[in-house]
């Protein structure tokens, strides 16, 4: 599969960009509340699906290997395997699904709808993941994992409706 250099340098800068999003954090519990799905369905909306989530792919395997791309600086192998992981390794999944969307059907209804759809499976992952790693209960899940994000998700997406609009899909 060749990849032309610009798609690449748009993955490798939609990587990063979800890297510099994740360091704008707020420690509220066991996951943070940050800016990275901000980049993660920004993404989606404007590379498209396969772009997307290898943009996200990156920002994973950096993470995963060491950078200190994730919330607070951390990197490395533990950060996937612990409790939030299932978050981090999600946003491949919502990049891919916003993309797939959005190349497809580009109304901003239909937009809306799969924004919500692609928070939707970064908040299955991480919780399903959460719930497994720590053997917690769906109630605690929600309390700490969903509830506590859906105010700042709303905000991430009209502003990923707004950017979209002003900048059209790329993908």
């Amino acid at each position: 599969m060749k990849i032309p250099i610009r798609q690449l340098a748009l993955c490798a800068l939609f990587a990063a960009l979800t890297a510099v999003l994740s360091q704008v954090a707020l420690p509220i519990g066991p996951v943070p509340i940050n800016l990275a799905t901000l980049g993660v369905l920004l993404a989606g909306a404007l590379l498209g699906a396969r772009l997307g989530a290898l943009s996200q792919l990156v920002y994973v395997l950096m993470g995963a290997f060491g950078m200190p791309v994730f919330a607070f600086f951390r990197g490395g192998f533990d950060v996937i395997s612990g409790p939030t992981g299932g978050f981090i390794v999600g946003y491949i999944a919502a990049a891919w699904l916003v993309g797939l969307v959005a190349q497809r059907q580009p109304e901003k209804r239909i937009l809306l709808a799969v924004l919500i759809a692609g928070a939707s499976s970064y908040f299955l992952l991480g919780s399903l993941w959460f719930m497994y790693s720590l053997d917690a209960t769906f109630a605690h899940t929600l309390a700490v994992c969903v509830l506590p994000f859906i105010p700042g998700d709303a905000a991430k997406i009209a502003a990923v409706m707004v950017i979209e609009k002003r900048v059209g899909f790329r993908g």
